[in-house]
């Protein structure tokens, strides 16, 4: 672990000296599901509250946390140095006079710091640092990969209990119920996003709902199944279920012609040197030609955050490259709304081109 973090602390350090940050400050929040950054650079699991992992250009980075924060999960995993304070704003300002930084870099600058905190960094140029973090982080190690796919078996085999337990008349957290248990106990936590999108026998809404006791499942589901495995990275899987007797809506049969188009295409194109535009255009092309618009974005890449950039998406620029994993989700909705389909798989990047990291064919899984 600690040969690992030396890599991700370079990788990071390599970002910062090209954009001329003194310092990196990487905000980390259970409340806001934005706790991965800060286990990726700390080996910690925020439990509770929340965490600011501050990076300098040169010497020892530290992690800072608000007193109230002394048990929020097993701190003796941490890797670098722990620092209570009251106002970790304050304590960060202050280390920053102290070095002599004066362009700091913020990762969770939009979503996640909190504003006390903001407010004590005001005398520094504060650099939003999104983007570059994630890209820091896309390019997946050995270690990493292995995490990754990890979290694919849990999720894949999630995804088959959803389906050996689904039946029309039953309610979505029936069956969910049992998808969920497994993901507990294969040490998943709390780290799950599981919902569903439901409509008419014959087609689904494209509203993402929470598995309510009170849904009773038609014979077409959704399942949206997300969840991060010990290692803490995030994977997508999912197929959209129909019971046997279903009678599938036109669009809805059309939907999937584009998605096994999409597949093929994913294969092809999502090479190192692709832009992640090219990538968007390549599979989105079957949905487009059918006049169907895309409603979720297309695809983006994952890791210990679940949502990382770069995004799959119009006019993102942004080469691939080897060993990237990308969860792709295109959310094909009809013209009018009623008729969506929406099928997730978490995708490696390689010199060959796209790599499904799930067994699962594209496909609707009738049952």
């Amino acid at each position: 672990m600690d040969a690992e973090l030396e890599r991700r602390y370079a990788n990071v350090r390599a970002a910062m000296a090209a954009h001329g940050l003194d310092a990196l400050v990487v905000s980390g929040s259970e409340y806001t599901g934005f706790e991965g950054a800060v286990t990726y650079l700390t080996g910690f699991q925020i439990v509770h509250r929340y965490a600011y992992v501050v990076v300098p250009g040169e010497g020892d980075p530290s992690v800072v946390f608000p007193s109230e924060a002394r048990y929020v999960g097993e701190h003796a995993t941490a890797r670098i140095e722990q620092v209570f304070h009251d106002r970790p704003g304050e304590h960060i300002a202050d280390r920053a006079r102290g070095a002599g930084w004066r362009r700091l870099g913020v990762y969770g600058l939009d979503y996640v710091m909190t504003v006390r905190d903001y407010r004590a960094l005001e005398t520094l140029e504060v650099v939003p640092f999104d983007i570059e973090f994630d890209l820091a982080r896309a390019v997946k190690s050995e270690v990493e990969l292995e995490s990754v796919r990890d979290s694919v078996r849990i999720n894949e085999r999630g995804f088959e209990m959803f389906l050996e337990h689904y039946a029309p008349g039953r309610t979505a957290a029936e069956v969910m119920a049992a998808a969920e248990e497994w993901f507990v106990a294969e040490g998943c936590g709390r780290l799950t996003m599981n919902m569903v999108l439901t409509g008419s026998d014959s087609a689904a809404r494209p509203e993402f709902k929470i598995a309510r006791r009170d849904e009773v499942l038609g014979e077409l589901v959704l399942p949206s199944l997300e969840v991060a495995g010990p290692g803490m990275h995030w994977v997508e899987v999912s197929r959209a279920i129909a019971a046997r007797e279903a009678r599938l809506s036109d669009d809805t049969k059309r939907m999937l012609e584009a998605y096994v188009e999409y597949f093929a295409a994913a294969r092809d194109s999502m090479r190192p040197g692709a832009s992640c535009h090219d990538v968007h255009r390549a599979v989105s092309a079957g949905f487009v030609r059918r006049g169907y618009h895309l409603g979720h974005v297309t695809g983006h890449s994952i890791g210990m955050t679940m949502i990382e950039f770069p995004k799959i998406g119009e006019g993102v620029e942004t080469e691939l490259a080897e060993n990237m994993v990308l969860s792709m989700h295109p959310h094909a909705i009809a013209a009018v709304g009623d008729d969506c389909l929406y099928m997730q798989e978490t995708w490696l990047v390689t010199s060959e081109g796209g790599v499904p990291l799930s067994r699962l064919p594209m496909e609707i899984f009738v049952r």
